[in-house]
């Protein structure tokens, strides 16, 4: 954690514990966008990640004690909507697809296609939920396998199989159009 971080949110985060309301809409107003728009690549659905935004925040608000800037504040509270999208995910009894069979077939030299960025967000969407989760920890939030493993609960070698999984997935359905 750098000291800028710590120096601009501990005086907040103290406010906020004290039960300041103007603290904790400040503290939302920074982190709310990037919050739901990962809450969005993950559940695929705009009010399951409007209402897991609200259900992050108002936890970490009723448990801001806990948090002790080991971390950035920002890692903190992402740390908390991903585990909260992921029980959202399993408490609707969605499949994640996780297995520990690896991909059947060799790879060889990435293709160089170009797809337009459109494209590739319609792309994601249209994932399974396991392949999009794993896909967006990975690509977008930047968690290396064993981070995902670890907030999953799988083994590192199913996350990478996952992975691979639900790029040649992706690659094709881009393909297609």
């Amino acid at each position: 954690m750098d000291n800028f971080d710590l120096h601009i949110h501990a005086p907040l985060i103290e406010e906020c514990r004290k039960g300041s309301s103007r603290a904790q809409f400040l503290l939302y107003n920074q982190y709310s966008k990037a919050m739901y728009n990962i809450a969005y690549r993950m559940l695929n659905n705009r009010e399951d990640a409007e209402d897991m935004l609200q259900e992050t925040f108002v936890d970490c608000f009723r448990n801001l004690n806990s948090f002790r800037f080991e971390s950035t504040f920002g890692a903190w509270l992402k740390r908390i909507l991903i585990n909260k999208c992921i029980n959202h995910l399993q408490k609707k009894k969605i499949d994640l697809m996780l297995t520990d069979e690896l991909p059947n077939k060799a790879y060889e030299e990435e293709d160089e296609t170009v797809y337009d960025i459109s494209g590739i967000i319609k792309g994601i969407e249209m994932l399974p939920d396991g392949y999009r989760v794993i896909l967006t920890l990975y690509l977008l939030e930047g968690y290396d396998h064993s981070e995902i493993a670890q907030i999953l609960g799988i083994t590192e070698s199913t996350s990478k199989s996952q992975y691979s999984r639900a790029k040649d997935k992706l690659r094709s359905q881009l393909s297609k159009n």
